[in-house]
């Protein structure tokens, strides 16, 4: 299994040119880019580390594809991945975040739900194997 987070996780990973595509779609929004790469990537971590500093200035695909390529390069064991903010009064938000290198291995999370009285229904992540129980 995959971890499923942001947008096209539960597609097949990207070719370099729909990579390219997506990135070239956020900078004709006037979105900045930026590139970020983790070893855990557990939902609650939404601090990963970042690649450089956002690409505010860039508006050419080619550019920020390369700082995806120096960051595989640099850290090909890790999870990287793409965002775009967009810096409009009012959303001032990340409109888009995909994964753009998994680790060969991915251990993944399980989620336990437990019911209880009167429709309760508590949950707990744990970190652990997709294959484990």
């Amino acid at each position: 299994m995959r971890i499923t987070q942001g947008t096209f996780s539960f597609l097949p990973d990207l070719t370099a040119a729909q990579v390219k595509a997506q990135i070239q779609y956020a900078l004709d929004q006037n979105w900045a880019v930026s590139v970020e790469y983790t070893d855990d990537p557990h939902p609650r971590n939404t601090y990963w580390e970042m690649w450089g500093l956002p690409m505010f200035d860039l508006r050419d695909a080619a550019g920020v594809y390369g700082e995806v390529e120096a960051c595989r390069a640099a850290h090909p064991g890790l999870y990287v991945r793409v965002n775009a903010f967009d810096s409009t009064r009012g959303w001032e938000t990340i409109r888009l975040s995909f994964i753009v290198q998994r680790p060969a291995k991915e251990d993944g999370f399980r989620l336990d739900r437990t019911e209880g009285p009167g429709r309760t229904q508590r949950y707990a992540l744990q970190n652990r194997a997709y294959a484990a129980g």
